[in-house]
């Protein structure tokens, strides 16, 4: 498995998002409430851009016209028809028993643990003949 650094943790602020690319491949990349998670950027019902929707709760009943919002910031809408998907898990809500999304493994990792030294620059023997630098490469 490679690692790809795609952004400071502090640059996907809770509730927002930013797509990446990743060996050719569009992934979103969600904070939810501080948790990150990452989505394929194709919607499997028709194709679309997914993460390019709008980030949304689920909407609850507990009666005729008794509407709630639940799990604000917890799911995805596709950008085409609407469906709805769990940013957490990728399932669909519209269709959970065949359609999910593509997850990816995505971690916060502090940036001295990314590179380990020591850090050393490339270095090159140089010598002075009769009035001549010389480089030995």
């Amino acid at each position: 498995m490679t690692r790809h650094v795609i952004a400071r943790a502090d640059d996907i602020v809770p509730g927002s998002s930013r797509i990446v690319t990743v060996a050719g491949r569009e992934i979103g990349v969600f904070n939810v409430g501080g948790d990150f998670y990452a989505l394929a950027n194709r919607c499997p019902h028709a194709g679309a851009a997914l993460c390019e929707g709008f980030i949304s709760g689920l909407v609850g009943a507990d009666g005729p016209n008794q509407y709630r919002l639940e799990r604000k910031g917890e799911f995805i809408r596709c950008p085409y028809h609407g469906w709805e998907f769990d940013i957490r898990t990728g399932q669909s809500w519209c269709d959970p028993k065949s359609m999910k999304v593509r997850q990816f493994s995505i971690t916060v990792a502090p940036g001295e643990t990314l590179v380990k030294g020591p850090y050393v620059a490339e270095t090159f023997a140089v010598q002075v003949e009769e009035n001549y630098v010389v480089l030995d490469l």
